[in-house]
């Protein structure tokens, strides 16, 4: 299977694995928020041209045979960047049997920017590998990813070049589309463009006529591609990297399966971003809160736990971006824990934890720092400590969404035991460290 990723123009390596920055992007918080100073966009000006590519634009939808659930897998960029090769691609495979991981529910390899060629063939017009890192080509390492059971993984971008330079597929995607597949034999894959190198009349600096951001010059750029891989053999889960911009959030279910909405500065300022937006979460709907840091940079153990905790209660997707064989226990541990991950893959309820005022006296923060979620074992609360001192946090029970009535259980999700039986009214208050996050189950007559 392959996982697909188109990404659009170049970008600066971001302070990535930082726990906060003082600087913020603004797709991360003004296109999200649409509370900068200078207030959003102006409406765009309908015209001819405009109105055009628009009755034009394609109106296949994503499959429904993929992406119901947010992807649980590996990236090559965070911890190799530019530097890949087939056998790093089939060693990560193997590292994700080897470890657990994919018993634990990891299935994408996912190969990132670099591994073309600079230019396409000048016969055919595919993107073509790079020979001296896939002599056997994608579809040599898709074969042997497949033989280990899990599924491949490939980045492509929704403009002219990938941030490194090599070949977009903007104006290619019927092309790249049967090509991917084509390597992906008779597996679904999972394609990621990313957002670099746009030309600008595919760009948006104003709000379409109407608000309708699913008719705004990126989000027709996307379609695109929706359309492509829709007459494909093979179901594709698409997964969109635009950043957050052009309220994606709004339309990505309509074209995609999860979609960027930051850019990496900071797990901050990312849970931030996103607690904004939750309610456009749902089965075949993720908001991609980028790939994980855990192994990479210098986070604390417990800003580990909530950067993996987050992800997994506001369900995006998951994809490792360390060297997995350099992984502590610790470190294997928290991304592998199957109370977050059963709550991250339920098949019964798609929404993520939202926020939740935890008691009448509690003051709201940013980012906010209880949360609560509901899946087929019952109801979670999630607590995080954005404080740089350890902290007393507290709920009370009634506040708590979909809550029954008492008696309560509750189990704590990291470690599996019993913190409270036969719980009543009382509020619950727990000491969590610096930067952490507490996990519970809550169990009651009425779940």
């Amino acid at each position: 299977m392959f996982f697909l990723t188109l990404a659009l123009s170049a970008v600066a390596v971001s302070p990535a694995y930082a726990w906060t920055t003082t600087t913020t992007t603004a797709s991360q918080m003004t296109s999200i928020t649409s509370s900068a100073s200078n207030g959003p966009p102006p409406t765009c000006v309908t015209t001819s041209t405009t109105a055009t590519v628009t009755v034009n634009a394609p109106t296949a939808t994503p499959t429904k045979a993929v992406g119901r659930l947010p992807a649980l897998g590996w990236n090559t960029w965070n911890a190799f960047h530019c530097n890949i090769t087939a056998d790093l691609v089939v060693g990560a495979a193997n590292d994700l049997k080897r470890l657990g991981l994919a018993d634990a529910g990891y299935q994408y390899v996912n190969i990132d920017d670099c591994w073309a060629q600079l230019n396409r063939d000048n016969s055919t017009l595919r993107i073509v590998p790079d020979p001296q890192k896939f002599p056997d080509g994608i579809s040599g390492v898709a074969d042997q990813v497949h033989t280990l059971g899990l599924k491949l993984g490939i980045y492509g971008d929704a403009g002219t070049s990938t941030c490194a330079g090599y070949p977009g597929s903007l104006g290619y995607e019927d092309i790249d589309a049967a090509t991917f597949t084509e390597w992906g034999v008779d597996f679904a894959h999972i394609f990621s463009p990313d957002n670099c190198y746009v030309p600008v009349n595919w760009t948006d600096s104003c709000t379409p006529p109407g608000g309708d951001w699913c008719n705004s010059n990126s989000a027709i750029r996307y379609r695109r591609m929706t359309a492509a891989l829709d007459v494909q053999k093979s179901p594709v889960q698409y997964s969109l990297c635009i950043w957050g911009q052009a309220h994606v959030w709004e339309w990505g279910s309509k074209v995609g399966h999860s979609w960027r909405v930051t850019d990496w500065s900071s797990v901050v300022s990312i849970i931030t971003a996103n607690a904004a937006i939750l309610d456009y979460v749902d089965f075949y709907s993720h908001n991609d809160m980028d790939m994980m840091e855990i192994g990479n940079g210098n986070l604390t153990i417990q800003e580990q736990r909530t950067h993996f905790s987050v992800w997994a209660f506001m369900k995006s997707p998951i994809l490792l971006g360390a060297t997995l064989s350099n992984l502590s226990a610790d470190q294997l541990s928290i991304i592998s824990n199957p109370a977050l991950l059963a709550f991250h893959q339920d098949d019964e309820n798609g929404a993520p934890a939202k926020p939740f005022q935890a008691t009448s006296t509690t003051h709201t923060t940013t980012p906010p720092e209880y949360y609560a979620g509901k899946s087929k074992k019952g109801i979670h609360i999630f607590i995080i400590n954005t404080l740089d001192s350890t902290t007393t946090k507290t709920f009370d029970y009634a506040n708590v969404p979909y809550i029954g009535e008492p008696p309560y259980t509750v189990t704590d999700m990291w470690t599996g035991a019993i913190v409270v039986q036969s719980a009543g009214s009382a509020p619950f208050s727990v000491s969590v460290d610096a930067h952490d996050t507490k996990a519970y189950l809550i169990t009651s007559v009425d779940v």
